[in-house]
């Protein structure tokens, strides 16, 4: 049904997980899990239905048809669906076949209300995808007992799914820093240069390298070594302004920029406004504040014929290059030329 792709791509922009800490994951998963959507046509069975789930602990939200419904759960996510199975304008088994066709941001477990158990019905309404089916003459303890399974597989999945999603964010993530590390920054610099060789744009990376960081470390111990770092990072991020720019660390004390849709001048322009920054306020850590500087590399390269995986070494070895002449040059210079 075409017309639902809109709500379905809503659901994940409004119920995202945030993963940059996972420290409340479980009370997170506790209260989304306990999110019950009631879709009926009659308004007195919605209010009972309602009641009885609100009474045994439940977040309760109502509506009248299958198009609310969709609506509601593109607004605000609910992983427990209880549909009348007859409804005027979209009846719960299209609803299950909607929902499980759409891009949830997890697993919706969808209950079917019947008045009678007509064999034809409870078989179509599991063909599309329902987990249970629900008399409506249901008796209280009946109902609670079957929505506290329906938490309990919700609950499992979405715990699943927050696990992997941590792992994932681990595997790509410097641990220290929290930038992202040298492995994303290996596989996504040769899809943004795939996507230049497609648009024709140029792509700039900047590599940068903590002058005399050995002699902080060595001075102060890698405590403060690593106060530095972290502290360093934070202002990489913060002065890529734009949401395409991003970073990584992949060395001890080198760290990368990956500029989309920047030229050669442009990324010189940035690497000297970020040289700045660093230089011009000391670090504070708990040795006291820090003069830093930093030494900086610029290349760029416009979307070729060659492999990406060619083009992304010759890119990174011409900002090593430079990052190079930035040091011989007597360091805190950025250096941006095409060979």
């Amino acid at each position: 049904m075409e017309e639902l792709a809109t709500p379905a791509e809503e659901f994940a922009e409004h119920d995202s997980i945030d993963d940059t800490n996972c420290t409340f994951l479980p009370m997170l998963i506790e209260s989304r899990t306990k999110r019950v959507l009631i879709a009926d046509d009659d308004p007195l069975m919605r209010e009972h239905l309602a009641a009885l789930a609100s009474k045994a602990g439940f977040e309760v939200a109502t509506v009248a048809g299958g198009r609310e419904a969709l609506a509601s759960m593109s607004a605000d996510f609910s992983p427990i669906v209880l549909s009348d199975l007859g409804m005027p304008d979209m009846d719960g088994v299209e609803l299950c076949q909607a929902i499980r066709g759409a891009s949830c941001p997890g697993y919706v477990y969808v209950m079917l209300l019947t008045a009678h158990d007509a064999q034809r019905e409870l078989l179509a309404g599991f063909e599309a995808g329902a987990d249970d089916y629900v008399s409506k003459n249901v008796s209280e303890a009946e109902l609670v007992a079957r929505l506290r399974t329906a938490h309990r597989v919700v609950a499992v999945e979405q715990s699943l799914r927050a696990s992997l999603e941590e792992k994932r964010r681990q595997a790509q993530t410097d641990a220290l820093t929290g930038c992202y590390n040298r492995y994303y920054f290996s596989k996504h610099l040769a899809r943004e240069l795939n996507r230049s060789q497609r648009t024709g744009e140029c792509v700039a990376v900047l590599l940068f390298d903590i002058d005399r960081f050995k002699s902080v470390n060595d001075r102060y111990g890698h405590a403060v070594g690593d106060e530095v770092l972290v502290e360093f990072a934070s202002r990489l991020r913060l002065a890529l302004a734009r949401e395409c720019d991003w970073s990584a660390r992949i060395g001890g004390e080198e760290f990368v920029a990956v500029l989309p849709g920047t030229d050669l001048e442009g990324a010189r322009i940035v690497a000297e406004k970020i040289r700045r920054g660093i230089a011009e306020q000391p670090f504070t850590t708990q040795a006291g504040k820090l003069a830093i500087t930093v030494s900086i590399g610029a290349a760029a390269r416009y979307g070729g014929d060659a492999g990406q995986k060619e083009h992304a070494d010759t890119l990174v070895e011409l900002a090593d290059r430079n990052l190079y002449r930035s040091k011989l040059a007597g360091r805190n210079r950025v250096t941006a030329t095409a060979e």
